[in-house]
């Protein structure tokens, strides 16, 4: 016949409740820490921990712009909307001058030759990288008959071409009384608007 265990030696086989890993930080108070608030504005990832009450009472009094002006605290706001990452409107291209002069020279990667020979990039819509480009850049190249990318090489190619059969001395040669002055000043223009552009 089983006998029955004799009940203290019940009570010593019982586990006992573990300790809370992590305790409240608020003082003199010995709850659980379950829950986390941010330590600081400049720390959002560092927490304090608190029980459920404290937890309440830290965000009650918890300011996170006090201390900054308007003018920081929209700021703020304006790099919170963006997840705090560098950016610029959709659709504009690079945001400075420089990222397009290097568009025009051809120093980007180019992975699925949009760009390549003979290739056309699809949907509509100014050019990539041309955004930060003045509009006398523009005009210059459409005098040229060019498009971006486009190298100083190429610029110095296309112009002489256009010297050959544009210029006065040129239309002499070729039987006709004399050329036209308007669009060889258009070209020597467009192609010192250019050059300075890629030069920069």
């Amino acid at each position: 016949m089983a006998q029955k265990l004799h009940m203290p030696i019940l009570d010593r086989l019982k586990t006992r409740p573990e300790p809370p890993e992590r305790l409240c930080e608020w003082p003199d108070c010995d709850c659980a820490g379950e829950h986390r608030a941010p330590r600081s504005r400049d720390d959002m990832k560092s927490y304090r921990w608190f029980c459920l009450e404290h937890a309440r009472e830290y965000n009650k009094n918890w300011n996170y712009f006090a201390g900054m002006s308007d003018a920081e605290v929209e700021a703020d706001r304006r790099a919170d909307t963006v997840w705090r990452r560098p950016s610029w409107p959709l659709g504009d291209g690079p945001p400075t001058a420089e990222h397009a002069r290097a568009f025009f020279r051809g120093e980007f990667a180019d992975p699925f030759s949009f760009f390549a020979a003979g290739g056309e990039a699809h949907g509509s819509g100014p050019e990539p990288g041309t955004a930060a480009v003045g509009s006398d850049v523009k005009k210059a190249l459409d005098v040229l008959g060019l498009k971006a990318p486009v190298a100083v090489v190429d610029v110095k190619a296309r112009y002489k071409e256009l010297a050959k059969l544009h210029h006065p001395d040129a239309a002499q040669a070729q039987g006709k009384e004399k050329g036209d002055d308007a669009t060889f000043k258009d070209i020597n223009e467009a192609y010192r608007v250019v050059l300075a552009f890629l030069a920069d």
